[in-house]
């Protein structure tokens, strides 16, 4: 090779353009670190969404009942919950990309043992383990897609990524095959493996500018060909972090209509196979099959229209995003209703509305996580998303237990699932409230954003 012929250097996913940001770029850093983004949260649902699948094998092998079985979510997502605001913490004084890279590669180990426990008491805390492991990232995923897309592309960017987190079906489905094929403590430890790779694939991911796509929106910083600012990123003290975040009103309401619709949705599809299996008297994995099919459709369609016209309300209409997302969620949970009253007549009616009913909740995944980004500035989305994740972890963990008790209590499962329609009825109501909030802290956002210069990225 000649002295003076050099090789070109791999750019990095997440890398800058050549050229520079320009204001009215949608993917400035490209759409890879979407794709990555996304199928981190992918494999992390899929996992998650085994157990599902898994259940009535799990509860034979051991013989637990209902309660017991509705408190291993409840026991994950109080795991989740300790370590939300550590999670923020993390988010905003660190690289992002290398607290995701570290923690998929834990919660591939914490599935492993999942696999292996000898015990219902071991596995328990193995989910719990495993629970802690995939939420760490959730406030770090939040914060770089915040900085990887700038506001117009945000409801598509979480859109994707968030549709993830909704795809346990895709694992319910695997988990429901393999589990009748080879035993469920097969499928655990098949599932190990993306998650390993995944987390080779993270390390590839190069840190983004913290708030510089923010300026470039409020035409207050110039294009920059490397993409970086010109000092790292200084977030106040944590205690003031939270008071600040707080005081933030569409947060605070968007927040808690997410866990009050975040409580009836887990509760709802946590036991929708079981469900499915005792009423039409199908096999586990006919049941989690079916149940995650149904529930794979419904997510995907309804993140991709709820992405469309989000972006469409966004700039038609004040708080498009909130009215979107909100709405769909009240339509949802009326059509939930119906299909749980249509249930023991025949399956594929409720089939239908059940995926019916998925499509319109799933509608505020891309509009309800966006608007939390726009609210939000640069330097604090770490612990904003790490405080959404807290309240609403602490909901959702009680869903799958309620209604445990309830089906123990009433004798009906069908009956238990119908009172969970009421929550994800409240909370969609919720959200729609926040519209008129929304614009003012949004506005407040570029603002602050247009007299403060950029940051480095970790």
């Amino acid at each position: 090779m000649r002295d003076d012929v050099r090789p070109v250097p791999r750019r990095r996913w997440g890398a800058p353009p050549p050229g520079g940001i320009r204001a009215g770029d949608p993917a400035p850093y490209g759409w890879a670190p979407l794709v990555i983004l996304f199928l981190v949260g992918l494999v992390d649902r899929v996992e998650a969404g085994l157990l599902s699948g898994l259940l009535p094998l799990i509860q034979a092998e051991w013989g637990i009942g209902d309660t017991v079985a509705g408190a291993i979510p409840t026991g994950s997502a109080i795991a989740a919950a300790a370590v939300a605001i550590p999670a923020g913490y993390l988010a905003d004084r660190f690289s992002r990309t290398r607290v995701i890279t570290v923690m998929v590669f834990l919660w591939a180990v914490a599935t492993t043992g999942s696999g292996l426990a000898p015990g219902f008491a071991v596995f328990f805390l193995t989910r719990m383990a495993l629970a802690a492991a995939e939420h760490v990232d959730n406030p770090a995923t939040g914060s770089l897609l915040a900085d990887y897309y700038p506001p117009i592309s945000r409801a598509r960017a979480f859109g994707w990524t968030r549709m993830s987190a909704h795809l346990g079906g895709i694992g319910t489905v695997l988990g429901a095959v393999l589990g009748q094929a080879f035993g469920w403590r097969a499928a655990f430890l098949l599932m190990a493996i993306p998650g390993l790779l995944t987390a080779l694939i993270c390390l590839r991911l190069r840190e983004p500018a913290r708030g510089l796509l923010d300026q470039v929106t409020a035409g207050a910083a110039a294009p920059r060909a490397d993409g970086a600012g010109s000092r790292r990123a200084t977030p106040p003290r944590l205690g003031r972090q939270v008071r600040d975040v707080l005081a933030v009103r569409t947060l605070v309401i968007v927040t808690v209509g997410l866990a009050t619709l975040g409580m009836g949705v887990a509760g709802l599809f946590y036991w929708m196979p079981t469900l499915i299996g005792r009423t039409f008297a199908l096999s586990p994995g006919q049941a989690g099959a079916l149940g995650g099919l149904v529930t794979v459709i419904g997510v995907v369609t309804g993140t991709l229209v709820g992405a469309w016209l989000g972006r469409r309300a966004h700039v038609t209409r004040k708080g498009g995003r909130l009215l979107v997302g909100g709405c769909g969620v009240v339509a949802g949970a009326v059509v939930m209703a119906v299909a749980l009253l249509a249930a023991p007549r025949a399956l594929v009616p409720f089939a239908l509305l059940t995926a019916a009913a998925v499509i319109l909740m799933s509608m505020a995944t891309p509009n309800l996580t966006a608007s939390l980004a726009d609210v939000i500035g640069a330097s604090s989305r770490g612990i904003a998303f790490a405080l959404a994740q807290l309240v609403a972890g602490g909901a959702i963990a009680v869903g799958p237990l309620i209604v445990g008790i309830l089906s123990d209590r009433t004798g009906s499962l069908t009956t238990a699932l119908l009172v969970m329609t009421l929550p994800v009825l409240a909370g969609g109501l919720l959200t729609v409230t926040a519209r008129g909030p929304y614009e003012r802290d949004a506005a407040r956002v570029l603002t602050s954003a247009h007299d403060t210069p950029p940051t480095s990225g970790a």
